[in-house]
């Protein structure tokens, strides 16, 4: 990709993003629907526009949504948009504020570029990672952190508000850490890039859709993103399920990792 597809694809993918955000949280704001009801109206309002969009625009790419039912087609292409039209449904339903829109675009199966809506906070993420071309920013006030920066005091690591295993406590009583809960892969990821956080750990139940928009943001202001293990993510696969995701800063990747193996996550 030259600077120009990458700017005219990057672009693309921040009002993408940010458009998809604002008709859903317009749609809440209704205030005519609650629980799973304004989720999935919220989830489809999102997913139609998104397909409608990226297939007007990019008809030779592929298209990975949670919300559509998956065709092998985009295992062919080099290029493949990997959105999650409403990450965090039970906190969108909820009227929080911890709730995501997901547009990435991957090219052979690695990250490229993306962005990550927060539409109740006025604020967009955005990230291109392609070797040599890394750069970030934020759309609606403030900066990204680096992920070279020094961490300050005890770690900070954002875990979910709802289901936090055994493992999690062992995992941060190890590396002394503060948990922070809340919802949506895509806030969780953000509390890091805006300095809030600095690590961010889970084990099972991620997509593609869930990881790819925050990874690729994320590798671009240079934090460490990679499994349990220490191995880094491919995108594309026929099979969706990535499961384990770690971000957080390089300097604490190898006391992370070391603390996720005394923790038991790597057991079963």
């Amino acid at each position: 990709m030259n600077e120009s597809e990458i700017e005219r694809d990057l672009q693309f993918c921040i009002q993408a993003a940010q458009s998809a955000g604002e008709r859903v949280l317009g749609l809440r704001n209704l205030e005519r629907w609650e629980g799973k009801m304004m989720a999935d109206i919220g989830d489809q309002a999102a997913d139609g526009y998104l397909q409608g969009l990226i297939q007007g625009r990019y008809p030779e790419d592929g298209i990975l949504s949670e919300e559509t039912v998956d065709s092998p087609e985009r295992l062919q292409r080099d290029r493949v948009w990997i959105v999650d039209p409403l990450d965090g449904t039970k906190e969108f339903s909820q009227m929080r504020d911890d709730w995501a829109v997901h547009v990435a675009l991957t090219v052979g199966g690695r990250c490229a570029l993306g962005a990550v809506a927060l539409p109740n906070l006025n604020q967009t993420l955005w990230g291109v990672s392609l070797p040599g071309k890394e750069r970030g920013g934020l759309v609606g006030g403030g900066e990204l952190t680096s992920g070279t920066t020094d961490p300050q005091g005890a770690p900070r690591v954002v875990v979910s508000r709802s289901h936090t295993p055994p493992w999690v406590e062992s995992f941060a009583s190890s590396l002394e850490a503060e948990l922070m809960p809340c919802g949506s892969a895509g806030y969780k990821a953000s509390r890091l890039l805006v300095g809030e956080a600095d690590c961010y750990v889970h084990k099972i139940g991620l997509k593609e859709w869930d990881t790819c928009a925050p990874e690729t943001v994320a590798r671009a202001m240079g934090w460490t993103v990679c499994k349990l293990r220490g191995e880094e993510h491919v995108y594309n696969q026929r099979n969706p399920k990535n499961h384990e995701l770690v971000i957080c800063r390089p300097a604490l990747k190898e006391r992370v990792l070391s603390a996720v193996a005394a923790s038991g996550a790597l057991e079963d």
